[in-house]
């Protein structure tokens, strides 16, 4: 019988966004790294992977705090799925070559890192509330 730990997944998005807490200082990039980790799930959701990673080209440098969780969000998604060259400027192609089992697979895996995108985000902006 083969064992799940679900601080496989927990343990690398803690410490993620907890790293990225610590380095912003900017008040306002902390509210868009919030929003944007609490809506990664329905992003996802509604949309997929391939748009996801669209989308992280497509942030313009004024919504520099969206894409950096964005990235770090495929960053996670490739450590833990292993499947190589999902964060880098490739993603997008890397996705669109993978067989519908392998991108229903990592999509499936996407939405449960997503999905504690979403719970940490609350724990660890904690103290940063409001919109953008």
């Amino acid at each position: 019988m083969v064992n799940f730990d679900t601080r496989t997944i927990s343990s690398p998005v803690y410490s993620t966004l907890k790293t990225l807490r610590e380095k912003t200082k900017d008040e306002s990039k902390c509210k868009e790294q919030k929003n944007q980790a609490i809506e990664l799930y329905t992003y996802l959701a509604t949309w997929g992977l391939m748009r996801l990673k669209a989308e992280e080209k497509a942030l313009s440098q004024d919504q520099e705090g969206k894409k950096q969780v964005v990235k770090k969000y495929f960053q996670c998604l490739e450590d833990i799925s292993s499947q190589q060259d999902l964060a880098g400027d490739n993603g997008l192609e890397t996705i669109k070559n993978l067989s519908s089992d392998n991108y229903l697979g990592l999509t499936g895996l996407g939405l449960q890192i997503a999905n504690e995108f979403a719970f940490w985000a609350n724990a660890i902006y904690h103290d940063v509330s409001g919109d953008n």
